[in-house]
């Protein structure tokens, strides 16, 4: 089956391949585009040869850096599958993926279990409802336990799970698969898992199979009545019925499959496909998409997956390619796309011409005439379109919900080593904004600095080490610097704000009156106009508003964004020939410093959610250090000899654990943190973090 062939909707299937990093995605992914007849060699992480892994960073980290796309078929069904990447500096990737994809596979380490990004991704999923399976990896290892892990599915995710097969093995020594729904012992003859032997269970695994489908059954039954009826009058349930009832609760995001097996060992990866088509949903299973009326916003409709409805497609990621130029990697929701034809990006209001559509195998390209709905393709020749962007055609508009975009909590100083490259350097950011939007780049006035900012400082190095690989361009790199917040600590009511000026001619006249209030955390900055009775013209609203976004990017302790406050305009006065846009703009700025010295304006600091994995001798030495850098102990576990800490540890304190942990634990222990929650600094230490602003704002200015 050529793979740009058209299938039936009911047969697609779009997939995430998601998980903590070192689960074991990309070795999966490579294991399925194998027994897919996609590929013909079988490459390794750790060799730098798979065909999802093509970045050379990716080759020599031996981590995934991008999402990557691809296309195969199993069994007359169609897969597009994306690869994710599992560290949380990557996560942008993983929520667009997310985004625009029906159904997900969850890959588990069978030592590690369930992990801080196992987590993360979790939720993201939660975020948009995906369904998922979950496949736990890696059984054949010493310490591995699938039982532990199933209750570690169960206990932090708080998933309705169950085992649809399990290992016959101990630990290092794997033998086979039980498939708990056919009731069958799954053996293979070869080492690279082609040759599958489907057998009746041995007589010693056939009570304990026979506990795991009771568990099956019951734990379907709380999803599905059908099978809760049988259930419950001890009817007997066939494998077709089972199979129905598992489908039916996972399209519903209520029951969740697990399977076991070893990607790296060529074991259990062609059930994952079976179950992939057997119980993810295909777009015709997905609901159908919300779309906004660009000129009304309050207009909502509903598109179905039909290639006879209007079309609708999002833009969910940008990429650049040095042969074609930008990729705008593309899902298709409703109606059809086709190359030639002109559409309209409706986020900005601009036509578009369409050059090519491909289908991509990772860093490989297919073209491809035209893509219908249900399809995930990408797109060549766009001019302004940009991550997030509606196409439609103009006489069908509608916008597409855009993607919650991570806020940044690191930042780092780029100079150009030579002022030819100044420009360059401008014009290289500005095409990796157009790829990341997790990305920020600011130009410090006062340092003559350019900020860039991200989630974290393996994101900034793979930015710094891209600009020089693919661009030739270095710079001057400044140290990490944290993401730091203000905040006010209490509500103040009625903050006046003026602006008088009169210095011959015509002068400047803007009055607001204000309340400023602590918000929740992670809202930002929330205008509210109340303000009545005129005493304010309409057309003056909008730069007081202006006034105060724009002066909440600056705080007045060291001059760190402003985050987590309500601002409510309520009074104020106006000068019939005086008053002008720019004079409510200053008189905002000046109510809202005001406010930020009566409320109590703190500092507030990135916290960081910290796992860390040790041997226990080592533990003490772990916990002790952790305690140096203000952790928050928030649990302590144990898998066999290995000991977990987690903890809450502010980021300022945790450049350049690695070495640190390395050393103290011989090299032994592991370490993984994600960005949890912004938290208010102690005196002390924003004392020395003002002191520190200061100097080095007074040094640059020299």
């Amino acid at each position: 089956m050529a793979v740009s062939e058209n299938v039936p909707l009911d047969k697609v299937r779009n997939i995430g391949i998601i998980a903590h990093i070192d689960a074991g995605k990309t070795t999966t992914t490579e294991r399925i585009l194998y027994y897919t007849g996609m590929i013909h060699k079988l490459g390794s992480v750790d060799e730098g040869n798979t065909q999802m892994d093509y970045m050379e960073q990716e080759k020599e980290r031996g981590i995934t850096i991008v999402a990557a796309n691809t296309t195969t078929y199993w069994k007359n069904h169609k897969l597009n599958i994306i690869d994710t990447p599992g560290h949380v500096d990557f996560t942008i990737e993983v929520e667009r993926s997310l985004k625009v994809l029906d159904g997900a596979v969850v890959v588990l380490c069978a030592t590690s279990g369930v992990q801080s990004q196992t987590e993360t991704v979790w939720r993201q999923a939660d975020r948009y409802h995906v369904p998922r399976i979950a496949f736990i990896n890696k059984v054949d290892r010493l310490g591995a336990d699938f039982d532990r892990v199933l209750g570690q599915i169960y206990e932090r995710l708080g998933a309705n799970a169950a085992a649809i097969n399990f290992p016959d093995a101990h630990e290092d020594q794997f033998k086979g698969l039980i498939d708990v729904v056919a009731m069958k012992h799954v053996t293979y003859e070869d080492a690279d898992g082609l040759k599958m032997v489907v057998s009746d269970i041995p007589e010693h695994l056939k009570t304990k199979a026979a506990a795991y489908r009771h568990t099956l059954i019951e734990k379907v039954g709380e999803a599905d009545d059908a099978i809760m009826e049988k259930y419950l009058n001890e009817e007997e349930v066939s494998t077709e019925e089972l199979m129905a009832g598992i489908r039916r609760s996972v399209l519903k995001a209520k029951f969740l499959p697990v399977l076991a097996g070893t990607a790296l060992r060529n074991r259990g990866v062609q059930l994952v496909l079976d179950a992939a088509i057997n119980y993810l949903p295909s777009p015709l299973d997905v609901p159908p998409v919300k779309v906004f009326n660009p000129n009304n916003v309050e207009n909502i409709t509903y598109r179905k997956p039909d290639n006879s409805e209007p079309l609708t497609a999002l833009v969910f990621k940008v990429a650049s390619d040095p042969y074609v130029g930008k990729i705008f990697y593309t899902r298709i929701y409703s109606g059809v796309l086709t190359s030639g034809e002109t559409v309209l990006n409706s986020s900005v209001d601009k036509r578009e011409r369409i050059s090519k559509l491909l289908l991509m195998h990772a860093n490989k390209q297919e073209i491809i005439p035209k893509a219908g709905a249900g399809e995930i393709i990408a797109v060549v020749g766009l001019k302004e379109t940009k991550n997030g962007h509606t196409l439609c055609h103009d006489t069908n508009p509608a916008v597409l919900e855009g993607m919650r975009i991570p806020e940044p909590v690191v930042s780092m100083a780029l100079e150009p080593k030579t002022k030819a490259d100044q420009d360059k350097l401008g014009i290289i950011l500005r095409k990796f904004l157009d790829e990341d939007p997790s990305l920020r780049v600011e130009y410090d006035h006062e340092t003559s600095q350019t900020i860039i900012s991200g989630m974290g400082e393996l994101h900034l190095e793979i930015i710094i080490d891209r600009m020089k690989r693919e661009h030739g361009l270095e710079a001057n790199i400044g140290r990490p610097q944290v993401a730091y917040k203000e905040a006010i600590t209490r509500k103040v009511e009625d903050v006046v704000g003026k602006f008088i000026s009169q210095s011959g001619g015509r002068g400047q006249y803007g009055h607001v009156v204000i309340d400023v209030a602590p918000a929740e955390r992670g809202k930002g900055v929330t205008f509210i106009d109340k303000v009545v009775g005129g005493v304010i013209p309409r057309e003056f609203i909008k730069s007081i508003e202006h006034g105060i976004m724009s002066q909440s990017k600056s705080g007045i302790l060291a001059g760190y964004p402003v985050t987590d406050i309500v601002v409510t305009l309520h009074d104020g006065s106006y000068h019939d020939v005086d008053s002008s846009d720019i004079a409510f703009q200053m008189a905002a700025k000046i109510a809202l410093k005001e406010a930020l010295l009566k409320g109590g304006s703190s500092f507030q600091e990135p916290i960081m959610a910290v796992e860390v994995s040790s041997p226990e001798e080592f533990m003490g030495s772990v916990i002790g250090d952790l305690n140096t850098r203000r952790a928050k102990i928030t649990e302590l576990t144990s898998i066999g000899n290995l000991k977990i800490a987690r903890a809450d540890v502010p980021l300022a304190e945790m450049f350049n654990y690695a070495n640190a942990q390395r050393s103290l634990t011989q090299g032994r222990a592991s370490f993984s943190m994600e960005p949890s929650y912004y938290a208010q600094v102690p005196n002390n230490v924003a004392e020395k973090i003002i002191g520190a602003r200061q100097d080095y704002l007074s040094s640059r200015k020299k």
